[in-house]
């Protein structure tokens, strides 16, 4: 193990919460979605994606002010969201839980085929914007201004989620479908409304998480949300899947851990994706609930 100074420690944890509240963000949608139908939404990386692609064409190609170019791509990557939900899921709703785990696989590779057919295989690189990538020092720790962003947009709009479910007629009728779905629907809830809802705030959180994924990370491909979608899903387990507060413990703690595993063992730094499942594996031996994932007063 190399040595590190408090002053390299410091920065390494700055960069792993940054990271860790990327993947906070993408694993609320997996655990959102499973929480209402119990259904692992295999396409939920490929939304990811999509939201990057948009947010690139909103600025790059049709020249819009960063900021109106970002609500565009996350409110269209929103509505694909519904959509696939509309047109992939519901129609096999009452179907067995299987026909719906192949559905999503195949929307996922629709998704990623259709992606590489439309905007084409070779990488390109996110608008560069100059509010999120100044250099900004605190103290001796030393950050791109868009990995400062990243955690207060996390916490803001997990902070507006957990009101929503909490708190609004909304949120309760989604944990009233969570709980019994059955039920829900003999207490007059719609059902079909509540997971198209559902649907939606997930594919946003993704196209947030996208966005600013793209700013972090400016190099893209169409394939790009495969491995990021996996792991946000093993940060969804870690925390507790079905628990939203769990799944962004799950994210800072699969974030910090990539990190700091680069940081102290850097010989290992190529194993750093292995990291994930490695985790994965431990939780599943000792906890398989995971961290959040009993006793659970919310689950959607």
């Amino acid at each position: 193990m190399d040595y590190m100074s408090l002053e390299s420690f410091f920065q390494h944890l700055a960069n792993g919460i940054s990271l860790g509240s990327l993947y906070a963000l993408l694993a609320i949608g997996y655990t959102m979605v499973y929480g209402i139908l119990r259904l692992i939404n295999f396409a939920h990386g490929d939304i990811f994606m999509l939201g990057i692609y948009f947010g690139f064409y909103a600025v790059s190609r049709f020249f819009l002010p960063w900021w109106i170019g970002f609500i565009v791509a996350i409110l269209l990557t929103g509505i694909i969201g519904i959509l696939i939900e509309r047109l992939a899921y519901r129609p096999l709703r009452d179907s067995p839980r299987i026909s719906v785990m192949i559905s999503a696989i195949g929307v996922s590779f629709f998704i990623e085929n259709l992606a590489v057919v439309i905007f084409g295989g070779k990488p390109k690189s996110f608008p560069n914007i100059g509010i999120f990538s100044k250099v900004v020092k605190i103290g001796s720790v030393t950050l791109t201004s868009v990995s400062l962003y990243i955690p207060i947009v996390t916490m803001v709009l997990l902070i507006g989620l957990l009101y929503i479910v909490n708190h609004t007629k909304t949120g309760m009728a989604m944990r009233a479908v969570s709980k019994d779905y059955e039920a829900a629907r003999l207490m007059a809830i719609n059902v079909n409304s509540i997971i198209t809802i559902t649907f939606g705030i997930g594919s946003v959180m993704a196209a947030v998480g996208g966005v600013m994924w793209g700013l972090r990370y400016p190099s893209m491909i169409p394939l790009m949300g495969l491995m990021p979608g996996l792991k946000c899903f093993i940060a969804a387990v870690v925390g507790g899947i079905g628990d939203i507060k769990g799944a962004v413990i799950g994210g800072f703690i699969l974030g910090l851990g990539e990190i700091m595993l680069v940081a102290f063992l850097p010989s290992l730094s190529g194993y750093r994706d292995a990291f994930a499942f490695v985790l994965l594996i431990v939780i599943l031996l000792f906890k398989p609930t995971g961290i959040m994932g009993q006793n659970t007063v919310e689950k959607v």
